[in-house]
């Protein structure tokens, strides 16, 4: 009998690109705000309900649900959206458990690779490494303190808090965003363009997702993010040279961004790298630790 997984975040481009994945040997269930398939289960995270059917015999959560983070400016109403949508939802969760004296296999949660702040600095960060002190990183850490309770709570024997890096689809997410305006001769790096931006590629973030639920021995926090590092003047230089377009308009000014974000603006202009070497270690292999391959992959399906 194939256990039962439980996603979370259903309308965001990992759950259903991992879903595919994941049917052939497990049994796939979603928790979603509007319920349009026969596995899938209506919750309201503001309202506090939740269809509690949806966790009879399930073995995993795979926790995804969050406000995306670049989608609007950070006004204060949009800050206290982007920390409910993770850390309340976690809660929610936690109370039906409670409820129904339930004890995963494993609770494995999204999280984010801004765990170690909004800066560009010289230091590749691994997960040995404290937190920033921004406000990114501060939705990080309670993000991940959401999902350490499901352990200290007995509630699941293990969690798994996948740090998660800028994730490259040709689908959705900042690769679609970026694509417009190279095709048409017009993109260019943001700011100075030297700050680095951790990516990983579609296939490989559900691949580790998919490693981890199976690898049993995994356990705590691990960045999810390709070994090769490179800039936001990299990438975009990178993009064109794929899709064979020239670059020459200037740097997007700093204050252009921030004009046009607010605060928002910051996690475009800085970021650092961070190191791929924990998931590596416990044998994870990457299909796509290349920039260029991965692009090519995803730009010339």
């Amino acid at each position: 009998m194939k256990d039962i997984i439980l996603i979370t975040g259903a309308g965001g481009l990992i759950a259903r690109e991992l879903a595919r994945r994941l049917e052939k040997d497990y049994t796939v269930r979603f928790l979603t705000r509007k319920k349009k398939h026969n596995n899938e289960f209506e919750w309201n995270i503001q309202e506090k309900t939740i269809d509690d059917t949806a966790f009879e015999g399930v073995s995993h959560i795979i926790h995804l649900a969050g406000a995306n983070i670049s989608e609007k400016r950070w006004t204060n109403e949009r800050k206290s959206e982007l920390i409910s949508s993770r850390v309340d939802s976690a809660d929610l969760i936690v109370k039906t458990l409670q409820k129904k004296k339930i004890k995963l296999k494993s609770f494995i949660s999204a999280s984010g690779i801004n765990y170690y702040g909004t800066k560009t600095t010289n230091t590749i960060f691994t997960e040995n490494d404290g937190p920033g002190n921004d406000f990114l990183s501060e939705v990080v850490i309670l993000w991940e303190r959401a999902a350490d309770q499901f352990k200290e709570q007995n509630l699941a024997e293990r969690v798994i808090k996948l740090r998660t890096a800028v994730v490259l689809s040709e689908k959705d997410g900042a690769l679609k965003k970026m694509l417009p305006t190279i095709k048409m001769g017009i993109g260019s790096p943001l700011g100075s363009g030297k700050q680095y931006m951790p990516w990983i590629h579609i296939d490989d973030i559900c691949s580790i997702y998919e490693f981890a639920l199976k690898k049993q021995d995994m356990d705590g926090a691990y960045n999810a993010v390709s070994p090769q590092h490179t800039t936001n003047e990299n990438l975009t230089k990178k993009i064109a040279e794929v899709i064979r377009k020239p670059l020459f308009m200037p740097n997007v000014p700093g204050f252009v961004l921030k004009l046009a974000f607010g605060e928002l603006a910051d996690a475009l202009l800085e970021g650092s790298r961070a190191s791929a070497g924990k998931i590596q270690k416990a044998g994870f292999e990457f299909n796509f630790p290349d920039l260029k391959n991965a692009l090519e992959n995803l730009l010339y399906k």
